[in-house]
C-alpha cells in the first residue's frame, strides 16, 4: 500500500443557485482544506470544481494516515510527588494509576517555573479514510447558504438536493453515508449530452473523464475562459466586439456544463432606443452578451450561450430572438411615449411619492437638494445654475415608464430625456452622474454639477436620516447611509474639492424644518462620517495610528485630511521620524501635567543653557519656513523641513531640565516645548505614533 494517494470528493446535487455558485465552490474547498489541517494531514495541491450539478475538490498526494503524536501529560509537582522520605505520595501513585503506568514509568520535567512528573506516550495517526467523512460533513455544514432546504422523507437539509456522492482515496471508495446518500465511485455527465452514470477510476482523470465521456467542463475557471473565448471569436466573426461583464461572465459560467457560444440578431429599427436599455435587457433579463463596434456604439446582435451542442441551432437561435424581441418593443414603446411630454413635467408627480414620512416627498428633497447644490456650487465656483436645476430634475426619471420597467436605469434615462428637451449638456450628464459612485470603486462624476447635485443628494439623506434617529446599527442600513458617506468622501477627496465638511452638513440641517431639530445631528453625521474615513484609509493600506494621529487634530476639510495622511505617511518612513514622534509624546506628556494655562511665550533672556538656546533658535528658523507651507497645504514639505529637529530635541532632553526650580526658567522651558508641539500639531498629534 503506498503512502500516499489522491483523493475525490464530489457531491451532486440538482442545479445550484448560479450566482452563489463560486462562494460555496471556495468555501467548500476552504472547509476540506481546514479539516485536513485539523486533523494534521498535510496534502499537495487542491483543486476544486463547481458546476451547476456539483461541488467537488481533488487533493494531491494525501498520506493514508495521520503522523503519530506524541502525548504528554502533566501531573503534581516533584515537591507533592515524594514524601521526605523518597516514597511516592499517593498524588503521584494516582497520577501514575490515571495513565496507566507505575509511578517509576513517570518521568520528570524540570523548568525554571517549576518541577513535575509527566507522562509522555505515543498515540499512533488514525487512517485517513476514517477520518476524511467527517471532514466533509463539516465542511458542507459550514458553507454559506442562507436557507437550506430538505427533499424526500430525509432530516438532511442543503442548498439543494443531493443525488450522489463520490469519496474516491487512489482507486479505493472510502464508504460512508453523506446527506443520506451512500458514497461511492460513479459520477454524471452532461444532463442531455450523457445522461448515464460515469465509473470513476482514479482521482486524477476526474476531470477528463468528465470532459471526454460526460461532456461536462468541471472546471470552473476552464468553463469561463472557454465561454470568454468562444463569445469574443462569435463577436469578431459578426465585425465587432463582445461586451463581457465579469459577473455576467461568472453568472453564465454557473448556468452551463458545456458551453456553447451561438450568435442572435434584432432588428436594426430597435438602435433608435438608448443602447443602454437594449443592453440592459440582454444582460439582466437574458444573460447574452451585447455586441458593440469599435467605436462602442451597439450592434443588431447578441450572443447566448447554450448548455449544449444543439444538432440544429438555427431553431435555438430562433427561439432566443423570439423571447428578446417582445422586451425590446417594450423599450422601443416607452421611449416614444416618454419623450411626449418633458422631463420637468414629472415635478409635480413627485409631490406625491414619499421619500421618508418624517421627511416628505421627493418633491421635497428636491427642493432641500437643489437649495444645497447651489451652495455646493457657488463654494467650487461652477455654475450655480445648472447645479440647481440639475438637482431639480434629477429625480424626475423616476416616474418615466422606461425606469419604471428597467429600475437600473435611473438616472441614464434622465440624460436622454434631457438631452431631448435641450436642457444644458452638463445638467443633462448631472443626472446620470449624481448617483455616482455607486459602490466601491465605482468611478465618479465627471462634471462640477454632477458633483455638487451628488454631494447634496448624499449629504441631504445623511442628515435627514440621523435627525429622525435611523442611523444604520449593526448590519442594518436600509438608506444606505455608509455607502453615501464614502461616495460623499470620495467626491471631495479624490475630486479635488477643498470644501469644509461641518460647513456643508451644517447648511444641509439648515435646509431642514425647524421642529425637525437637524441641527442637532451636525456633530453626529460628522463623527459617523469620520469613523467611515478611518475604513477608507485603512483599505488603502494607511497605518490605523497615521489616521488617528491626523483625527485627533479634528481638520474638516477631507481633501486637507487627505494631504496631512499622506505626509505624515511619509515622513514615519525617514529615519529622524521615531525619535521626533517619541519626543512628542514626552512633552505630550509633560504638558498634560500642567495644572495652569500653558505659557506660550518664549523669553530669549531666560534661556540659560546652551541646548535650549539652540532649540530655540533652529525652531524659531524653521517655523517661519514651514507655517506658510502648512497654510498652503503642503505638509509634505513642512514635515521635510522639521525631520531636522530632530538633534536639538534630542540633545535638549538630554541635557536640559525641563522641571527648573527656578519658576520662570522652568515655565519658559515648558513655553518652548509648547510651542513645538503646537508647530506639529498643526499637522497631526505626532504622540499617537507607534514606534
Amino acid at each position: 500500500m503506498p503512502d500516499i494517494r489522491d483523493l475525490l470528493i464530489e457531491i451532486g446535487t440538482e442545479e445550484l443557485p448560479p450566482k452563489a455558485l463560486p462562494a460555496l465552490s471556495a468555501a467548500f474547498e476552504q472547509g476540506i482544506r481546514e479539516g485536513l489541517e485539523k486533523a494534521g494531514l498535510t496534502a499537495g495541491e487542491i483543486h476544486r470544481f463547481a458546476t451547476p450539478r456539483r461541488l467537488a475538490v481533488l487533493i494531491d498526494h494525501l498520506p493514508v494516515r495521520q503522523p503519530d503524536r506524541q502525548l504528554e501529560r502533566r501531573g503534581p509537582a516533584l515537591s507533592a510527588a515524594f514524601g521526605s522520605d523518597g516514597h511516592p505520595t499517593k498524588a503521584a501513585e494516582g497520577f501514575a494509576r490515571s495513565c496507566g503506568v507505575t509511578v517509576a514509568e513517570l518521568q520528570q520535567q524540570k523548568t525554571d517555573k517549576g518541577a513535575w512528573l509527566v507522562h509522555i506516550s505515543q498515540e499512533p495517526g488514525a487512517a485517513t479514510a476514517d477520518l476524511i467523512p467527517g471532514i466533509v460533513e463539516t465542511a458542507l455544514a459550514s458553507l454559506p447558504i442562507p436557507k437550506r432546504m430538505r427533499w424526500g422523507d430525509r432530516e438532511d437539509e442543503f442548498v439543494r438536493p443531493v443525488h450522489w456522492v463520490v469519496l474516491l482515496f487512489g482507486d479505493d471508495i472510502i464508504p460512508a453515508t453523506i446527506m443520506g446518500v451512500d458514497t461511492g465511485r460513479e459520477t454524471r455527465g452532461h444532463r442531455f449530452h450523457h445522461p448515464r452514470s460515469i465509473r470513476l477510476t482514479v482521482p486524477i482523470r476526474y476531470a477528463r473523464q468528465l470532459a471526454t465521456e460526460g461532456k461536462v467542463i468541471a472546471s470552473f475557471n476552464e468553463r469561463r475562459e472557454a465561454i470568454r473565448v468562444q463569445a469574443e471569436a462569435v463577436a469578431a466573426e459578426l465585425g465587432g466586439v463582445a461586451v463581457i461583464k465579469p459577473e455576467l461572465l461568472d453568472e453564465v459560467t454557473a448556468l452551463v456544463e458545456w458551453p456553447v457560444a451561438l450568435a442572435g440578431n434584432f432588428e436594426r429599427r430597435f438602435l433608435e432606443v438608448p443602447a443602454e436599455a437594449l443592453i440592459s435587457t440582454m444582460q439582466d433579463n437574458q444573460r447574452y452578451f451585447p455586441v458593440v463596434d469599435t467605436h462602442g456604439r451597439l450592434l443588431p446582435h447578441f450572443i447566448t450561450i447554450t448548455n449544449l451542442e444543439s444538432q440544429d441551432p438555427a431553431q435555438v437561435r430562433a427561439g432566443n430572438e423570439r423571447v428578446i424581441r417582445p422586451r425590446f418593443s417594450d423599450a422601443e414603446f416607452f421611449w416614444k411615449q416618454d419623450r411626449k411630454q418633458p422631463l420637468a413635467a414629472h415635478m409635480e408627480t413627485l409631490k406625491h411619492v414619499v421619500f421618508q414620512q418624517r421627511l416628505g416627498s421627493l418633491a421635497d428633497k428636491s427642493a432641500r437638494v437643489a437649495g444645497l447644490a447651489r451652495f455646493i456650487a457657488e463654494q467650487g465656483h461652477s455654475n450655480i445654475d445648472w447645479a440647481e436645476r440639475a438637482a431639480r430634475l434629477a429625480k424626475c426619471d423616476l416616474m418615466t415608464q422606461m425606469v419604471q420597467e428597467f429600475p437600473e436605469l435611473q438616472g441614464v434615462m434622465g440624460r436622454y430625456y434631457a438631452l431631448h428637451d435641450q436642457e444644458a449638456p452638463e445638467v443633462a450628464q448631472a443626472l446620470e452622474e449624481h448617483y455616482l459612485p455607486r459602490f466601491a470603486g465605482d468611478r465618479l462624476p465627471a462634471t462640477a454639477t454632477g458633483r455638487s447635485v451628488a454631494l447634496a443628494d448624499r449629504l441631504d439623506t445623511l442628515i435627514g436620516i440621523f435627525a429622525i434617529g435611523q442611523a444604520p446599527s449593526g448590519a442594518k442600513d436600509p438608506f444606505a447611509l455608509r455607502r453615501a458617506t464614502l461616495g460623499v468622501l470620495r467626491i471631495l477627496i479624490e475630486g479635488k474639492l477643498d470644501l469644509d465638511l461641518r460647513t456643508l452638513l451644517e447648511h444641509t440641517a439648515a435646509n431642514f424644518d425647524v421642529a425637525l431639530r437637524a441641527k442637532s445631528a451636525v456633530e453626529t453625521v460628522f463623527d459617523f462620517m469620520m469613523d467611515r474615513l478611518r475604513g477608507y484609509y485603512l483599505d488603502q493600506g494607511i497605518h490605523p495610528d497615521t489616521f488617528e494621529a491626523v483625527l485627533e487634530c479634528r481638520p474638516a476639510r477631507p481633501l486637507d485630511f487627505d494631504r496631512r495622511v499622506h505626509a505624515v505617511g511619509a515622513f514615519r518612513e525617514l529615519p529622524e521620524a521615531a525619535s521626533l514622534a517619541a519626543a512628542n509624546k514626552r512633552i505630550r506628556n509633560i504638558l498634560r501635567k500642567i495644572d495652569t494655562v500653558l505659557p506660550f511665550e518664549v523669553r530669549l533672556d531666560l534661556l540659560t543653557e546652551e541646548a535650549e538656546q539652540a532649540l530655540a533658535g533652529r525652531l524659531a528658523e524653521l517655523s517661519s519656513e514651514a507655517i506658510p507651507l502648512m497654510e498652503a497645504g503642503l505638509y509634505g514639505e513642512a514635515l521635510n523641513r522639521l525631520a531636522s529637529l530632530r538633534e536639538p530635541v534630542d540633545t535638549f532632553f538630554d541635557q536640559v531640565l525641563v522641571m527648573a526650580g527656578d519658576t520662570a526658567v522652568r515655565d519658559n522651558r515648558i513655553a518652548l516645548l509648547n510651542e513645538l508641539s503646537s508647530l506639529f500639531l498643526r499637522v497631526a498629534d505626532f504622540s499617537r505614533l507607534q514606534d
